[in-house]
């Protein structure tokens, strides 16, 4: 009895830090997109410069994980030589750059809760990406799913009240450069062995990043910022932004670590209907039921293709298991039959 309740205690202890790491996650990436949105909005704190904005972000990711891994030696660094981090980070950092620039400068002209909606078609992206560089198999009734999933989303911008063709091309080139990035992770240091968490990732990322905003931010944001003399550096708010942003970093970490990626997905749903709820209720933004109608058609493709995603690991893990048993069982068969020929040589 007393043996079956510590198995309970301890099967219920996991499942309650699962769902820790999940609501931390949640809340901070919540917390992240409100308060940029808060930033960047011109009815709100009203400073419209989103590559400034991300350049601080990147300053302070970038800092903090240089003291984490060189002073505190909490992570240990990645072994990379000048040619690969020219080669493969560079590129990354330059595809991460402008995702960011764009989705923050998209929260000028869009509501958050219509941003949400747009970013159900990252499958749609990453998918499409992955089968032009080859890293992903054409299917059709994949492919029928993504054209579900993009019909759904064509459906809320129907519905959106506020649309802003600007905004919806920034957020859409936001996706495509970020699905992009993901792909050549998979290309440039995956498939080289190389495995980055958030904190090496910005270590080796986040300065590129700043290197290559910094080009637009001379011609496009520092002249207006020159000129507005009654701005005054908001160390708290600015500071608070960051830090917020890069404990999401850590977030990611810890959930991604403790739990797997599928989790993340499901959380990120759950994280999105937040959002649009806090985006109608708090904000006032205005939510049509053609939106919800469009996103829920949205949602049920992603669902559909995590759950495929879901279900071709599994057959992939069963094949391994299935394998490395056929392995085992043929090296006991020779062992055995090994066995069998040293007894009759010594009966002979």
């Amino acid at each position: 009895m007393g043996k079956g309740g510590a198995v309970s205690e301890g099967v219920l202890k996991k499942i309650l830090l699962s769902y820790s790491y999940v609501a931390i996650w949640i809340f901070l990436s919540f917390t992240v997109i409100v308060y940029n949105k808060y930033i960047l909005d011109q009815k709100l704190y009203n400073w419209p410069f989103p590559i400034s904005l991300t350049m601080i972000h990147m300053s302070f990711c970038a800092s903090l994980a240089t003291v984490i891994i060189k002073v505190f030696k909490l992570v240990e660094p990645v072994s990379m030589s000048r040619d690969l981090y020219l080669s493969s980070v560079v590129p990354i950092g330059a595809l991460y750059s402008l995702s960011l620039w764009l989705s923050n400068s998209a929260y000028i002209y869009l509501s958050v809760s219509f941003i949400q909606m747009l970013k159900a078609l990252m499958p749609v992206a990453v998918y499409s990406i992955g089968v032009l560089f080859k890293k992903e198999s054409f299917k059709g009734d994949t492919m029928l799913n993504m054209l579900s999933i993009s019909f759904g989303v064509a459906i809320a911008a129907y519905g959106e009240a506020k649309f802003d063709t600007w905004g919806v091309l920034l957020q859409l080139g936001a996706v495509a450069f970020e699905a992009t990035r993901l792909v050549m992770i998979q290309i440039l240091l995956t498939s080289k062995g190389i495995q980055l968490n958030p904190i090496t990732s910005l270590y080796y990322i986040a300065p590129c990043c700043l290197v290559f905003l910094f080009v637009p931010w001379i011609f496009v944001e520092y002249p207006l910022l020159r000129d507005t003399s009654s701005f005054h550096f908001d160390f708290f708010i600015f500071g608070t932004n960051s830090f917020c942003a890069f404990a999401l970093n850590l977030a990611v970490f810890l959930l991604v670590g403790k739990t797997s990626a599928l989790t993340m997905n499901v959380a990120g749903v759950v994280k999105d209907w937040l959002l649009i709820a806090f985006s109608w209720s708090i904000i006032k933004d205005t939510v049509t039921p053609i939106n919800l109608f469009g996103y829920g058609l949205a949602f049920l493709g992603v669902a559909y293709y995590n759950h495929s995603k879901l279900q071709a690991l599994k057959a992939k893990e069963a094949q391994k298991k299935a394998a490395q048993v056929d392995e085992e069982e043929g090296k006991l068969l020779e062992q055995r039959e090994g066995e069998g020929i040293g007894e009759k040589r010594d009966q002979t």
